[in-house]
């Protein structure tokens, strides 16, 4: 890897994200349990995995004085009830808004993570799945991170919906897994759905992801879809965010890698059969 060194465990890259589960999918909870708690805190994190989740998903954003921290919106008001701009504002400022209580009193005073206290909550034999929200900007700062914290790159995977800030990740960090993010939109609400398998097949091979992460959208993701995806060299999907256990299980079967839910628990248990 570009500019530090891993464990030697590449060959073993992701193989514990299908082993983790009987399921054969990895249970991600999205933003955390963050049906149950804020989301993309640590109260929500750490209840995804007494959930029995096998990782956790962040959406990440550079700070004006150049630190990550863990949001997933441009700006505070949604979920702090007071508007700063993310990139505009340093880090010291952002920790003095309360992430919690919008959610639930009881979470009043949850702090706005940084990537480091995200990092260091993952359990060991877990997966990190990294949401960058900005452009290739992150990445030297990102590498800077990875450099200082030293993880098992097969615990981690980086997905984006910026193909440039994943072929970026892909150049600095080869060793890491990537998935290019799209979800599909339709004109008018009558036309062909986009992006077609072949753009995201395209786009795949430009960026040189690992695989697409694919907005759970049943209209569009078919055998058919799944089967030209594989046969332009796009073989890993996953999918996001699958709260309903019918979709859970039809995706399941189309064979997605992975199945990102605000639900960890109650995904795992339908999947296994439980009521």
């Amino acid at each position: 890897m570009k500019g530090f060194v891993f464990q030697s465990v590449v060959g073993l890259m992701f193989i514990c994200a299908c082993s983790q589960t009987g399921l054969g999918q990895m249970i991600t909870g999205h933003r955390g349990a963050s049906h149950d708690a804020p989301e993309n805190t640590l109260a929500a994190f750490q209840l995804a995995w007494e959930q029995g989740a096998d990782a956790v998903e962040g959406d990440f954003y550079l700070t004006a004085d150049s630190h990550i921290v863990c949001i997933h919106d441009a700006d505070t008001l949604r979920t702090s009830g007071i508007k700063k701009i993310v990139a505009k504002t340093t880090l010291d400022e952002l920790r003095q808004l309360d992430a919690g209580a919008w959610k639930d009193p009881r979470f009043k005073g949850e702090r706005i993570p940084t990537f480091a206290e995200v990092m260091q909550c993952i359990p060991a034999g877990k997966t990190f799945v990294i949401e960058l929200k900005t452009d290739p900007a992150v990445v030297p700062v990102l590498e800077k991170e990875l450099k200082r914290l030293q993880p098992d790159p097969s615990s981690l995977l980086i997905i984006a919906f910026n193909a440039e800030t994943i072929a970026a990740c892909k150049k600095a960090f080869p060793e890491i897994k990537a998935h290019w993010l799209t979800s599909f939109k339709r004109s008018n609400g009558i036309g062909p759905w986009a992006p077609a398998a072949k753009q995201i097949i395209d786009t795949v091979k430009n960026t040189g992801a690992d695989g697409v992460g694919l907005r759970g959208e049943r209209a569009v993701i078919d055998r058919s879809f799944i089967e030209k995806l594989a046969s332009g060299g796009v073989n890993d999907f996953h999918v996001w965010t699958i709260d309903s256990p019918a979709d859970a299980q039809y995706f399941k079967e189309l064979g997605a890698s992975g199945i990102t839910t605000n639900r960890p628990a109650y995904i795992r248990q339908t999947l296994e059969g439980g009521n």
